[in-house]
């Protein structure tokens, strides 16, 4: 072992994070007592009980803008700061969004197994444009998601913890609400015990027949289990998803469904957008072993 900072590296060593990290601090993939920093990803575990077996530890940094898994508090009472990588993934996170919104609606994905399948007659897709476009969670994602659907909608609107003064979008005051209103239902919020399971069967009922759900967010904020029923009885026309409440594992009904696009959780996955995260980390970590500020702490 060098002399360099002890890193616990919690994400994949050959991301593009693990190797950034690996070639410049040394790490281990287990509790070990040398440990001052926790490297991990929006979906890496950093409980109370991790947390207590690093007694050096000075910095849990995070690979992305979800830290649900990271438990602050018990963070909090050690004086240990806590990182993520806001701003940089914003732009391919609403990208993301408004692809599976597109494929949603127009079948992209259906239509492209079918003509690999030698079928051409495939069933209608559905109009984009004049869309009631709802978002839930209007942080930095959901407005730039809200940007790039402009375009799109009919109107936009939003349900979020407080309202905005500088947006010209319509406030809607719960998310029953706001999948009633909507055509498309775009889900943008952190996961916390306030937005767990937030998207239950009321909600699907209330976004209806012709509604389509699309998940950037976290698994967590939809009932699986009533998503499923919702898809198989009709409830709702389709949905996007690049989240699962039990990744990697899918269910099995939700890959047999034409209606549903699903992707592996790569809503931040480019090439530009790693490298940038990457750098985020490891600017972060850099700023605490030299004992500057933090460059994107968590307030």
């Amino acid at each position: 072992m060098s002399d360099r900072p002890l890193v616990l590296l919690l994400a994949d060593p050959d991301s593009t994070v693990g190797r950034m990290v690996r070639a410049r601090f040394d790490v281990v993939r287990g509790p070990d007592a040398r440990v001052r920093a926790v490297v991990g990803t929006g979906m890496s575990r950093v409980p109370a009980d991790l947390i207590a077996a690093l007694p050096g530890l000075g910095l849990i940094a995070i690979n992305g803008v979800g830290y649900d898994g990271v438990d602050v508090e018990a963070a909090r009472e050690r004086g240990i700061a806590v990182t993520t990588t806001p701003d940089v993934l914003t732009d391919d996170v609403a990208d993301q969004a408004i692809a599976l919104m597109l494929a949603v609606l127009r079948r992209t994905a259906a239509n492209d197994r079918a003509v690999r399948e030698g079928r051409w007659s495939v069933p209608l897709a559905r109009r984009v444009s004049g869309r009631t476009v709802g978002i839930f969670g209007l942080g930095r994602i959901g407005r730039a998601i809200a940007m790039r659907a402009a375009p799109f909608a009919g109107e936009i609107v939003y349900a979020s913890r407080r309202a905005y003064d500088d947006v010209p979008w319509r406030r809607l005051p719960d998310i029953t609400a706001l999948a009633e209103a909507s055509d498309v239902l775009i889900l943008a919020a952190a996961a916390t015990g306030d937005t767990e399971h937030v998207v239950d069967a009321g909600v699907l009922r209330a976004l209806g027949a012709g509604g389509v759900l699309m998940n950037i967010a976290r698994g967590s904020l939809v009932d699986e289990a009533a998503l499923v029923e919702a898809l198989r009885d009709g409830t709702i026309a389709g949905a996007g998803l690049d989240v699962f409440a039990d990744e990697p594992r899918v269910p099995e009904a939700l890959t047999g469904m034409e209606q549903v696009v699903l992707a592996p959780h790569q809503a931040s996955a480019t090439v530009e957008t790693r490298a940038a995260m990457a750098e985020l980390v490891v600017a972060n970590l850099e700023a605490f072993f030299a004992g500057r500020a933090l460059v994107t702490p968590l307030g």
